[in-house]
């Protein structure tokens, strides 16, 4: 489903002669991160349900750590480039096309995807390197940073911090500057028209709901102390395959 409903949208805005704005370049790249981030956590995922065979090397599991979260990082960035694209179209209507240009499209893309390399680089290079020994079972469906720290034989309190501050800090900052830049949105529909403020508020309403989905539950998983909780799994589910499926619909 995810797959079919991302696609289409990626098709749609693709092929269609009318939706040539901005808005649509970002969602086609936000469906084409949603089909990639989905398809590196639901296949394995819906093996595992079906198999009674469960393991995953350590090369695949680091594979899909660094993966997740490159894709994972670029998203959340993608969402507050998409935030600054709605703050520019409602607040300063007529300087919209002189502000979101072409080459300004592709440098915030360029600046997304650089976002969640660097993020991604950092959470892989931080458990890289940490010795594995004793257990090495996880209760977990994914290769993640907080079960596979469980794993880890020496003290990992500096390394807890050091994802905190990465991936917590992250999520944490993004999701402030969504809610800012939505405080300055909503302060500006005053002066529009009702129908205006209508249009506004659908446009900005679908966004929002997306970012609550994707970041809430990416603050609680990693804006917290390095601690599993049995309600991370089903969180974990929510933003890695529900989201995905969802956020076409939405």
């Amino acid at each position: 489903m995810t797959l079919l409903i991302n696609l289409f949208i990626v098709l749609t805005v693709t092929l269609s002669k009318t939706l040539g704005s901005p808005m649509y370049f970002f969602l086609v790249i936000l469906s084409f991160v949603d089909i990639i981030y989905s398809s590196l956590i639901s296949p394995k995922l819906i093996l595992n349900l079906y198999l009674e065979e469960h393991n995953v090397s350590f090369k695949f599991c680091m594979f899909q750590l660094f993966a997740e979260h490159l894709f994972g990082g670029a998203e959340i960035s993608l969402l507050l480039v998409m935030a600054f694209d709605r703050y520019v179209v409602i607040c300063k209507p007529l300087h919209y096309f002189v502000i979101i240009r072409p080459w300004v499209c592709v440098l915030l893309l360029v600046v997304s995807w650089a976002g969640g390399f660097l993020y991604s680089e950092f959470q892989l290079g931080t458990i890289n390197g940490l010795p594995f020994c004793g257990p090495n079972v996880i209760d977990h469906f994914m290769c993640d940073m907080y079960p596979l720290l469980q794993l880890v034989c020496i003290d990992t309190y500096v390394t807890g911090l050091l994802v905190i501050a990465n991936g917590g800090l992250m999520c944490s900052v993004v999701f402030l500057l969504l809610l800012v830049s939505y405080a300055v949105i909503f302060h500006s529909l005053k002066n529009l028209s009702q129908e205006g403020r209508q249009k506004a508020l659908s446009t900005c309403g679908s966004h929002i709901t997306v970012v609550v989905f994707f970041l809430v539950p990416c603050n609680f998983t990693f804006a917290r102390p390095v601690k599993t909780f049995p309600i991370d799994q089903s969180l974990s589910v929510f933003y890695t395959v529900i989201t995905p499926m969802l956020n076409p619909f939405i």
